[in-house]
């Protein structure tokens, strides 16, 4: 039987519990606010490099599509990229996982791994899966339970029971959910573990054990699987057996029901990210217990976590404990142990219908991204990053003209049947009405300022001539 763990990293989470900095459009996982790389990519480079692993597959929802492959190729990591057409949860995810597992190999063993997580101990996480490799292969389903440090009531808990002969791993007696302060501190003391949901299994094991508790979910998968397409560097899901199936998480599906389950209890340095007190308790802190990042400045403030995007600087005089996070357009400012009121701020601000709840000002495309810098009745101002050897859709607006200067690079520029270059510091106009085109034949990224002046109406002022998915709006 193959030694060799094949990693799952799921990725399609939206992280509104770290609002503004991250949103439904760009999730935590894929920003780096306090380290050079996001989770997403320190993930992937944990489980690349070591004899250990193979290939890992991405589960991604469509919409971060050019995301992953940009911050996988940025660190130079190959991935089979799959892609969800909508949001089931976790258990369809694991479970499409697992037939492309079987489809790798009869005997795969997977490691289902979540994106926003940081583990500061990389060692130690390899001789935890290492450790948990012979259980899994005897066809148990084996969670990684890490020893708590504090009665936290924002984890799931677990039970260890009985050992499984002479290695680490353990029985896993009983599932807990997130309980009250005063049950936390009885499970810690009865020797519970969190529940950091990375788990090891043989995807045989998981595949049997959905068609025992969740039948749906394993013939939606197959399905989806079966009909899925070749899309560039992505494999696209189909849609009509993914959609059918239920929405339920891994967990209630499988995990608190198969009598297959193991527990590994694990200390490498583990947290879920999940808040703005844990990314202040894992962030770097100076003198005074403040975690600073980006453009800020403070002044008698301790134990504080103030992060500011590069648009704009950040001051904050006089104050403790404080979350302070400032984005070009939203800024949230509150006490640091804030968790659940975070979500309800974000449904009150949908329920309103600003669009800051859910997009950032900049959105990712296969030829790069477009920032929005300011948006008025009749102009809209853009920065556009286009990459090397990359190009735009040929298109056409009928109601709005749009002016292009080169600030950085190099720009093909098609206008009806003219092509002409532009540089740096060079401009051009498109009037209402032309075929367009943008595109870097250069090597290095190409930047411009684009300026749309007209009755700016969004999709409906678009003749798309090509690929829809290419185009700036």
């Amino acid at each position: 039987m193959t030694s060799q763990i094949i990693p799952v990293i799921m990725c399609g989470g939206a992280g509104t519990r770290l609002w503004p900095a991250s949103r439904e459009s760009m999730p935590k996982q894929f920003i780096a606010m306090f380290s050079e790389r996001s989770t997403f990519q320190e993930t992937a480079l944990r489980v690349v490099g070591n004899a250990l692993f193979g290939k890992p597959i991405v589960v991604t929802s469509t919409d971060f599509r050019f995301v992953v492959a940009d911050q996988l190729q940025e660190i130079g990591v190959e991935a089979d990229i799959v892609l969800e057409p909508f949001r089931r949860d976790s258990g369809l995810a694991v479970a499409v996982a697992t037939v492309l597992g079987l489809r790798r190999s009869p005997d795969a063993i997977l490691l289902i791994l979540a994106s926003d997580h940081a583990i500061k101990g990389v060692e130690a996480f390899h001789t935890a899966c290492a450790d948990a490799l012979p259980a899994a292969q005897a066809g148990n389903i084996v969670t990684f339970g890490v020893v708590p440090y504090e009665p936290a009531t924002g984890y799931g808990y677990l039970k260890p029971g009985l050992p499984f002969g002479d290695g680490p791993v353990r029985k896993l007696d009983k599932f807990a959910e997130k309980p009250t302060r005063e049950m936390a501190e009885q499970y810690i003391a009865d020797g519970y573990l969190w529940n950091s949901g990375n788990f090891l299994f043989r995807a045989d094991t998981m595949l049997g054990e959905l068609g025992r508790f969740q039948p749906e979910l394993a013939v939606a998968a197959e399905g989806a699987v079966d009909a899925a397409i070749k899309d560039l560097d992505f494999v696209r899901l189909a849609k009509a057996p993914f959609e059918s199936a239920p929405k339920i998480s891994i967990d209630y599906a499988v995990m608190e029901k198969t009598d297959r389950s193991a527990v590994l209890a694990v200390d490498f340095g583990w947290s879920d990210l999940g808040s703005w007190e844990a990314i202040w308790a894992n962030a770097a802190q100076d003198g005074a217990g403040n975690a600073l990042s980006g453009r800020c400045e403070v002044v008698n403030v301790k134990n504080a976590i103030v992060h500011s995007d590069e648009s704009i600087l950040t001051t904050v005089i006089g104050l403790e404990e404080v979350v302070v996070i400032a984005s070009a357009d939203a800024v949230l400012v509150a006490p640091r142990g804030i968790t659940s009121e975070i979500k309800v701020l974000v449904e009150k601000l949908k329920a309103a219908g600003r669009t800051e709840a859910t997009e950032h000002r900049r959105i990712y495309r296969p030829w790069g991204y477009y920032e929005t810098l300011n948006l008025g009745g009749r102009h809209q101002v853009k920065r556009i990053l286009v990459k090397p050897g990359q190009q735009l859709s040929l298109q056409r607006h009928f109601h709005r003209s749009e002016h292009w200067v080169v600030v950085h690079g190099t720009g093909q520029i098609t206008i009806g049947d003219e092509i002409q270059m532009l540089h740096e510091n060079q401009s051009t106009y498109i009037p209402a009405g032309a075929v367009h085109r943008l595109a870097n034949p250069g090597r290095i990224p190409l930047e411009l300022i684009e300026v749309q002046v007209g009755s700016y109406l969004g999709e409906d002022d678009i003749v798309r001539l090509e690929d829809a998915y290419n185009r700036v709006d």
